[in-house]
């Protein structure tokens, strides 16, 4: 190879080994500091563009576990007015039976009924009483279905209300003034006690299958974002063991480099002696 002033080929060489480590090091050290592969769209355009959909989705879904967890307590909240509810009833149809013995005297009823009002009294309040972040599905709403956003996609659950007060506080409302007659009535199977504690069972049936379903979601919609998660992580996630490897490796290579490039750029002062 010809000796030029003009032109260092070794030199060009090198510079060019020694710029290809150091942008090597450079993505390597942006690696260990991110802790990812792919850490912007410069590292891989089509791979950020996925990896940024997937965690868009993780948003949504974790947004709608939020309002699911809303759900749940509105649910528990309406769940607990109905067990009062229902006890009640229970106390209710106790007394009940007691108004319906002819043999009472006036004063006794009269005792009776008193405590059949304040039972009725609190059924009502536990129907009132039953709001969650302002919603109360047991107060005759009047708008009874409930979409409860379910899933990141927007797919809603609804959960119906029930006129509690309509269908079960008046059906046994008037028991402050039961004759015998009116409680032997209340005590048959078509009779307003009864259909107001079927009533009431049947809407606990129905919210504990909202609140066991409302459970279930949450618990796919994390297994879900565990899964995406974990195919995020796949996709963009560094190495940090290769990384560290590659980095003490780059490391040495650009010292060598250095090296060979200073080693380069003195050929040069060899061609001094053949003018001496």
């Amino acid at each position: 190879m010809p000796f030029s002033v003009n032109t260092n080929i070794g030199s060009m060489v090198a510079l060019e080994s020694l710029t290809k480590t150091t942008h090597d090091l450079s993505m390597t050290q942006k690696r260990i500091a991110t802790g990812y592969r792919v850490a912007d769209a410069q590292d891989d355009g089509a791979a950020y563009a996925v990896a940024e959909r997937v965690r868009g989705d993780i948003a949504a879904t974790t947004s709608a576990n939020d309002q699911l967890g809303n759900a749940q307590g509105m649910i528990a909240v309406t769940n607990t007015a109905l067990n009062n509810v229902d006890s009640t009833l229970s106390d209710l149809k106790a007394l009940t039976v007691k108004l319906a013995d002819g043999t009472l005297t006036t004063s006794q009823r009269t005792q009776y009924q008193a405590q059949a009002k304040e039972l009725t009294n609190n059924i009502n309040s536990f129907i009132k009483s039953a709001s969650y972040n302002g919603i109360n599905v047991l107060n005759d709403p009047a708008t009874t279905a409930n979409n409860i956003v379910q899933d990141g996609s927007g797919t809603v659950y609804t959960i119906n209300g029930y006129k509690a007060v309509t269908n079960v506080y008046n059906v046994v409302s008037g028991a402050n003034a039961f004759t015998a007659g009116d409680a032997q009535a209340a005590l048959t199977a078509t009779g307003a006690l009864t259909k107001a504690i079927d009533a009431t069972l049947g809407q606990l049936n129905q919210f504990g299958s909202y609140a066991k379903y409302v459970s279930a979601q949450i618990t796919f919609n994390n297994n879900v974002m565990d899964a995406q998660n974990s195919g995020l992580g796949a996709l963009v996630d560094a190495d940090m063991a290769k990384e560290s490897a590659n980095l003490q490796a780059l490391q040495i290579r650009q010292q060598l480099g250095t090296q060979a490039l200073s080693i380069a750029n003195q050929a040069p002062q060899s061609l001094l002696s053949l003018f001496r």
